[in-house]
């Protein structure tokens, strides 16, 4: 039987911990590490602490076949990868000439003054196989110790793609041969919420093995992950296949996308082929909506412009809301949400209006309670409309949920 391999991605930097920067390390060698067929355990983040680092990677070393380490290879004092490893395994250090004499070549063509500390960026472990660095300085390592393959990279992202790319994945390949890999696919739902979606499924989900089949709320909808395990591009194809069509025979109604996909990208592209345009009038999200679409490529066929009618003034004067509508009902209402997007489809001339107004919060307007929101659909011969809804959270999370709602509303109006 082929041997499973348990992977562990090690990052060592202060930094990650204090959050100054993200360790997108460790997600970008997952995905890679999928692709072999390769099941990643641990995540872990240590700072730079000689004593917490070699404690760190003894306990890597006690339960995963593969350790990846990002960062630690610099020339300054905290740079302690090298020390914490050999703290473990007693291999000598060497310096690395080649890589020495790449860094002395650097500083006399740039004209810099090489510090002694530079030195440090050269030294490899005696039994490495040597990864040069053609990005960056400090090379990366494959170290085999114990039956164990520790491999030490660099912390710049840009300097560790390039080495995994050139040299790990080749050498996977030879380690895993490539006989099982793994993928995910990503579905994607509006308008159901995460416990009335896994009721759904919950079938599916009780009696998954291959794919599995996961449910996550996210701040733009519900997602499906299904992770399929397979000896070829072909077995991977037909499982996740099989699996969506039984997912969506169940809940297709609220799917919108896949993967990459957004649902602004296919709002657009099916506005483009119908030859339609929109404008938005904009209150409560402040042009938060008109963002999300003119984020995509190609918006300027579609989107006409939106207005940011925030205050009274602005609804009145510019979108021309009828004093009495906001006298009788409210800027916080039905009839206010039909008239700014009825206004804003005929001034800017579109074929869909939309419009959002409501209580962000955190205090009532009008006598409407936190949450209250009303978006208005016009679209050009076809009767206006008006929805109210009630949302939950804070101030942002009405926002953004507020903009969804009306990416909802556009779309399910473009699959009709």
């Amino acid at each position: 039987m082929k041997k499973q391999y348990k992977a562990e991605i090690l990052a060592v930097g202060t930094e990650l911990l204090l959050g100054q920067i993200a360790n997108t390390n460790a997600q970008w060698i997952s995905k890679q590490l999928a692709l072999y067929g390769i099941n990643v355990y641990n995540h872990v983040v240590v700072g730079d602490n000689l004593n917490r680092v070699a404690g760190t990677f003894k306990q890597a070393h006690e339960r995963s076949d593969i350790i990846i380490v990002t960062g630690g290879l610099g020339p300054t004092e905290d740079d302690l990868t090298r020390e914490a490893f050999q703290a473990i395994c007693n291999i000598p250090i060497v310096e690395h000439e080649p890589s020495m004499k790449k860094i002395e070549d650097w500083f006399k063509r740039t004209g810099w003054q090489m510090t002694p500390n530079n030195r440090r960026q050269a030294r490899v472990f005696e039994t490495a196989t040597v990864l040069f660095n053609k990005q960056g300085m400090a090379p990366g390592m494959i170290v085999q110790y114990e039956e164990r393959t520790w491999i030490f990279l660099p912390g710049v992202p840009r300097e560790m793609k390039a080495m995994f790319k050139e040299d790990i994945l080749p050498y996977l390949y030879k380690l895993t041969g490539k006989e099982q890999m793994i993928r995910s696919t990503i579905l994607k739902f509006l308008g159901i919420g995460e416990s009335a979606l896994e009721h759904e499924l919950q079938d599916l989900i009780r009696e998954q093995t291959n794919p599995t089949i996961a449910p996550l709320a996210t701040d733009d909808g519900i997602i499906i992950r299904l992770t399929a395990k397979a000896d070829s591009e072909e077995g991977l194809d037909a499982l996740l296949t099989e699996a969506k069509s039984a997912v969506l025979l169940k809940v297709g109604d609220y799917f919108v996308a896949e993967n990459d996909e957004t649902i602004e990208q296919i709002i657009i592209e099916h506005f483009k082929k119908k030859q339609l345009s929109i404008a938005a009038a904009e209150s409560l999200t402040g042009g938060k909506f008109t963002d999300r679409l003119i984020s995509v490529s190609g918006a300027s066929e579609v989107v006409q412009g939106g207005v940011v009618c925030y205050s009274e003034a602005v609804k009145t004067g510019v979108l021309e809301v009828p004093e009495q509508v906001i006298a009788e009902k409210g800027t916080v209402s039905e009839a206010c949400a039909l008239s700014l997007a009825r206004n804003v489809r005929e001034k800017l001339q579109s074929s869909v209006g939309i419009s959002f107004t409501g209580v962000a919060g955190p205090n009532e307007v009008e006598g409407k309670q936190v949450g209250t929101v009303y978006i208005g659909l016009s679209v050009i011969g076809e009767e206006d409309k008006a929805f109210g809804f009630q949302f939950q959270g804070d101030r942002n999370t009405i926002r953004n949920r507020t903009v969804m709602k009306g990416l909802e509303l556009i779309f399910n109006y473009v699959k009709v």
